[in-house]
């Protein structure tokens, strides 16, 4: 038993140091690293990762994918002291955690975006709402073909339409400011209650639900990301896209790179750069809105009632009108 124990001890002996040396040799490697955190889903993380891999960025990195309410808390809550140097997020977010903290570097270089944005983040995507049918649900039911928001509110809609729940999904914004846009608080709401009642079990708390719904048979309508019907009606699906009388509006996420030591801050900026110039060429057809300038869509990607909510969208009004949508559910 004794000798046991000393080999035991030998053998620990001999280990231990390597592990501890293994473990600060990565903690050192990691400190090196470019922290990215982002919203994007999938296809966009795939598009950055491309990207930085052909510029000779790969191993350089670290991207962490975050939900837009996990990642918006930590902007408001942290501020500067964010673990990341890079961060992709809804432009709206980007912008009241800059309020609050300042916490963003005015970008080094130029984009050429078509709309004029702040000068410490750059889009990298945009998504646009719009109205869906599954054609062949919508025969069997004897429904008409919606050419409104407000239509899907009918009473025969009943328990077959699917929409995004804005308390989860920033898709379910858009639906709620063209709602608001188009008809004011008081009526909204009562279209929202509609909504809300016609939706049933099939109020979803991703974008990508309500088209999977419709898709699958089990709503005959409803109220998602435009290019997801797009796409689906081009692989052959029954599915019928209707830009909707209230109007198309969207949201862009966009790059900024957070306030860190200047070493560090250098390669971010440079980072960031090749993502924005080079992965556009994948993140366009992933997300078919023209960004900056010399890019161009199909015309079936392009809405037809493209329309901006008056009023600058940030976290507060977010928050106003998941109000509004929580007052109309009762």
């Amino acid at each position: 038993m004794k000798n046991v124990k000393t080999l035991l001890l030998a053998v620990l002996a001999i280990w231990i140091p390597v592990l501890l040396g293994a473990c600060s040799s990565n903690t050192a490697s990691g400190e090196e690293q470019i922290v990215i955190q982002t919203n994007g889903d999938e296809e966009a993380v795939m598009a950055m990762k491309n990207a930085l891999k052909k510029s000779g960025y790969e191993g350089k990195y670290v991207l962490q994918s975050l939900g837009t309410s996990e990642l918006g808390g930590k902007l408001i809550a942290e501020g500067d002291q964010i673990e990341a140097d890079i961060v992709t997020m809804s432009s709206y977010f980007l912008e009241s955690a800059q309020t609050k903290h300042s916490m963003f570097k005015p970008l080094t270089f130029s984009s050429d975006p078509l709309e004029t944005t702040a000068d410490f983040y750059s889009p990298i995507l945009a998504i646009t709402g719009s109205i869906f049918v599954n054609t062949e649900v919508l025969k069997q039911k004897g429904l008409d073909m919606p050419e409104s928001i407000k239509d899907l509110t009918a009473k025969e809609y009943e328990g077959l339409i699917a929409i995004p729940n804005i308390m989860d999904s920033s898709t379910g914004w858009l639906l709620i400011q063209a709602i608001l846009s188009e008809y004011g608080e008081e009526e909204g709401k009562a279209i929202l209650k509609g909504l809300i009642k016609n939706s049933g079990p099939h109020l979803e708390s991703s974008g990508s639900g309500p088209i999977k719904k419709v898709q699958a048979g089990e709503a005959a309508a409803g109220f998602g990301l435009r290019h997801q019907a797009v796409e689906a009606k081009e692989s052959g699906v029954p599915i019928k896209f209707i830009d909707p009388a209230e109007g198309n509006f969207s949201l862009t996420e966009s790059l900024a790179i957070v306030k860190k030591d200047s070493d560090k801050t250098k390669l971010a900026m440079e980072m960031a750069e090749v993502i924005i110039k080079d992965a556009r060429e994948e993140l366009i057809k992933h997300y078919p809105v023209a960004l900056y300038e010399g890019e161009k869509v199909a015309e079936k990607n392009e809405p037809a009632h493209p329309k901006k909510f008056e009023a600058p969208l940030t976290v507060e009004l977010l928050q106003k009108h998941q109000d509004i949508f929580k007052s109309s559910s009762k």
